[in-house]
């Protein structure tokens, strides 16, 4: 089922600069005009890479990767920080990591790893890693519809087009995804906050697709845990694309005409955001409906058995396939988050049963996946132009977090934790920063989330200095501080 997240509210019209400064003259809440045409005004010349990237996949890990169980593996620490699991040599000369990455270990040399990941909120701030936003704090988290919320950097594209291009006919796909549901709608009370519009409005929430199919669960923690495996005939479903018996698209479009011209009188009467933003989704929705290159993409099964082999029969595994397809068929941005199911403290949350997860879950349903999206993207000629990131939130801490009677597990920790880069514009082969003899504190070369997001923008090809209207209509850059981190770049 595909989800169009919107509501009635509009956050705020699109506001150009110049509307900026006749409103406010030389200064919005002491904003500058030199500050407020920074974006446009600014000729120096860019680093390398501006604009390479086309595409994005973004592959997010919630709930905190254990750095020490996986990516930054310290053999020489003392046994109660180092972990159950061995090292192993990986095709980049002094790199070690984890056992249970056996395919990334060949592949290193492919990629970027920064292990020196850092910011100071251990919580599950999704919001924090993904939007640009300085500051979050467990109420936040907690709740989406926090009206401090910043937009996710996929709100902030389909924005961004939108202002850039308002004439443009809405696209036969959309251009930001979000697999493989809607963001914790899978697990317990609490609605996380994440990847949603934030100060932009619903209306810029990710357009979502959902999985239906049933799980084999062969080793997974929890019961009917579709991470854990999923038959073949799984599927991704649009919510509306099904018409009912003896309706038709040129049906549908003539009612839809017919809505058009009924709203036009009405909008001469009353021109409201909540309209705007109603009128974005049923314009969407149409697209929708009537798109069967979408219909087309979605269809996973379509690709080849050893495919789909290859990527893995759990949910993550197919989600990552699905991502690939999308992108093929012009979706800008797709992010598969490994989301929790059912009760929290699941997925890469691994207070507790953490040895077992790891080993017979978590890093083989990665590493298995993570290859083989990189291997078909370069078999395609897609990866020159797309962007593969592998984030996470948070790492675990040094020491095991007693549970219970168990000490088989790690807490949260956000001093150091390690992410992948690969694809568009990335430099290979390459590791960035270093931790301490505990994986506990980063010594060398601090890379904070809103690094990463000034990165990512850059090859996108958008001043991540560019400013937007927040719902007041007070100017706010992408990313609040942090700068690009340059020894990423190829």
């Amino acid at each position: 089922m595909l989800r169009i997240l919107g509501s009635n509210r509009r956050a705020c019209d699109a506001v150009s600069r110049r509307d900026m400064v006749q409103a406010g003259g030389a200064s919005v809440l002491g904003l500058g005009l030199s500050d407020l045409l920074r974006a446009e005004e600014i000729k120096a010349p860019r680093p390398a890479g501006f604009g390479t990237a086309k595409n994005v996949i973004l592959l997010f890990l919630y709930g905190g990767v254990s750095q020490l169980d996986t990516l930054d593996p310290k053999p020489r620490a003392p046994q109660d920080i180092r972990g159950p699991f061995s090292p192993i040599s990986t095709s980049v000369s002094g790199v070690q990591i984890c056992e249970h990455l056996p395919h990334l270990a060949k592949m290193m040399d492919r990629v970027s790893l920064v292990r020196s990941m850092t910011h100071p909120y251990p919580i599950h701030g999704v919001a924090h890693a993904l939007s640009g936003i300085k500051h979050v704090d467990i109420p936040m988290e907690l709740n989406r519809n926090d009206n401090r919320h910043w937009p996710y950097i996929g709100s902030v594209l389909d924005y961004l087009q939108e202002v850039d291009q308002p004439h443009a006919e809405q696209p036969a796909i959309p251009s930001t995804m979000h697999l493989p549901w809607v963001q914790s709608s899978r697990s317990g009370p609490h609605k996380r906050a994440g990847l949603f519009g934030g100060f932009l409005g619903q209306r810029y929430n990710p357009v979502v697709a959902e999985f239906v199919g049933e799980p084999t669960n062969p080793n997974t923690y929890r019961p009917r845990d579709p991470y854990g495996g999923i038959k073949p005939d799984c599927r991704f479903e649009i919510h509306g694309t099904g018409l009912p018996d003896g309706l038709t698209i040129n049906r549908v479009s003539n009612r839809d005409s017919l809505l058009t011209q009924l709203d036009t009188g009405r909008r001469r009467l009353d021109e409201s955001q909540a309209e705007s933003s109603l009128d974005r989704f049923r314009q969407m929705a149409m697209s929708v409906i009537a798109s069967p290159r979408l219909h087309d993409a979605l269809d996973v099964s379509k690709e080849p058995s050893a495919l789909r082999e290859r990527y893995g029969h759990h949910l993550f595994g197919q989600s990552t396939l699905l991502a690939r397809r999308l992108v093929e068929s012009g979706t800008r941005l797709v992010s598969v988050f490994w989301d929790e199911f059912a009760q929290s403290c699941g997925t890469w949350d691994t207070h507790e049963k953490q040895t077992p997860r790891l080993r017979d879950e978590l890093c083989p349903g990665f590493d298995q996946a993570y290859s083989a999206l990189y291997q078909d993207l370069e078999d395609r000629g897609m990866l020159d132009d797309t962007l593969l990131l592998c984030l996470t939130e948070h790492g675990r801490t040094p020491k095991a977090e007693r549970r219970g009677d168990s000490l088989d597990g790690r807490g949260h920790w956000s001093s150091a934790y390690s992410c992948l880069f690969a694809g568009a514009g990335i430099r290979k082969g390459h590791v960035i920063g270093r931790t301490d003899r505990d994986a506990a504190h980063v010594v060398d070369d601090p890379v904070s989330p809103n690094d990463v997001l000034h990165t990512i923008y850059h090859l996108l090809g958008v001043d991540s200095h560019r400013l937007i209207p927040d719902r007041l209509g007070r100017p706010l850059p992408l990313v609040e501080n942090g700068e690009m981190v340059a020894d990423l770049l190829a």
